[in-house]
């Protein structure tokens, strides 16, 4: 059900509730007309936030961050400074963050708070990934004492309204990040480490990988596929912990599909400028394997999913069908992104 749907279904509930009551009929009116206002400002409004932020120059980006602490760029101020603008874009966007709202026109809402989730799941990733991989240079070394705090407060629940809320522990979570970002040109105890190797670099994307790849089979699935369980292939040995059948029933449910697709578009909207980041950061790396253009593929397949969708719903036809099915293009994109991500991952394997 569309926003102005459920707009329109919650003010026709309250306005059917004062006719009830014996409200004589100007009094009625004027309540009505005064419903029929906030229908339209709170579509308005609902419309206006579910429109998707520009994206940023990583690179502006960075030199901002930089110059507020008054230091140089080194390796790893540019992805962390654009995983810094991407929370906060969640934060600060027009609406705010809606994922928690609890009051119109947010609680209405169901487009951009997927959308939103869908850029937090990628923030959570890379937080794990600076913590776990990027800042240390052997598994034996000490974690980052400002990213084991940035890192679980990315992760908290994202609905969390109060006590505490959702944005209070993302804003926390970059203060952490920003005490990161500033010691990383200091050198000795006090400063701060990202190591630009092919190694952390593969760790990383692999993440992205998989994340891809969910996101590529729950697209796929918008219009039903009978697939084959392939969950122990490869492994004679293999075993789960229940039996699952050979063949299997794959379909998002229908109220489900924009949701998917927001998601998707969201975390897409996230990874562009987090390897434009990765991009800058190791640049050494890339130019050595001769990887940069395989990178910079997967960053244009990445914007055509941000093309605008011009249709005032998110469509699902079939896939040889008449009408178009917006996921199933969405999906294309996403899986050819996380295909060169594959290419791009040998790569730097490869001596």
């Amino acid at each position: 059900m569309g926003v102005t749907a459920r707009i329109s279904a919650f003010f026709q509930q309250a306005r059917d509730s004062l006719m009830l009551s014996g409200l004589d009929r100007r009094v009625g009116g004027l309540i009505a007309g005064a419903m029929a206002l906030s229908l339209v400002v709170m579509t308005t409004l609902a419309i206006w936030w579910s429109a998707a932020p520009d994206e940023f120059d990583v690179n502006e980006n960075a030199r901002a961050y930089a110059g507020a602490e008054d230091q140089a760029v080194v390796p790893g101020t540019t992805t962390t400074a654009a995983l810094m603008g991407v929370i906060n874009t969640l934060l600060e966007k027009d609406g705010g963050y809606t994922h928690n709202d609890l009051f119109p026109p947010g609680l209405f809402m169901d487009n951009m708070p997927n959308w939103e989730y869908g850029a937090l799941i990628q923030c959570r990733d890379l937080a794990r990934a600076l913590r776990e991989v990027l800042s240390r240079s052997q598994s034996q070394s000490r974690e980052d004492a400002d990213l084991t705090l940035a890192e679980p407060r990315i992760n908290f629940q994202s609905d969390s309204w109060v006590l505490p809320s959702s944005e209070s522990e993302y804003r926390d979570a970059s203060r952490y990040l920003r005490a990161y970002l500033a010691r990383l040109p200091k050198p000795g105890s006090e400063g701060a480490q990202f190591y630009a190797r092919a190694d952390n670099l593969s760790f990383w994307l692999s993440m992205i990988e998989k994340r891809l790849g969910s996101l590529s089979q729950r697209l796929s699935a918008s219009v039903g596929q009978r697939r084959l369980n392939t969950d122990l292939a490869g492994d004679p040995d293999a075993a789960a912990s229940t039996t699952e059948p050979m063949e299997l029933e794959i379909q998002t449910p229908w109220l489900e599909i924009d949701d998917v697709f927001y998601e998707s578009r969201g975390a897409a909207w996230a990874l562009i400028h987090f390897l434009k980041g990765a991009e800058v950061d190791f640049a050494d790396v890339l130019d050595k394997k001769n990887a940069r253009v395989s990178l910079q593929q997967i960053i244009r397949e990445l914007e055509a999913t941000q093309a605008t969708v011009w249709s005032p719903i998110i469509l699902n036809g079939s896939g040889f069908g008449l009408w178009a099915n917006h996921s199933l293009v969405m999906a294309n994109y996403i899986s050819r992104a996380n295909a060169a991500l594959i290419d791009l991952r040998e790569l730097l394997a490869q001596g």
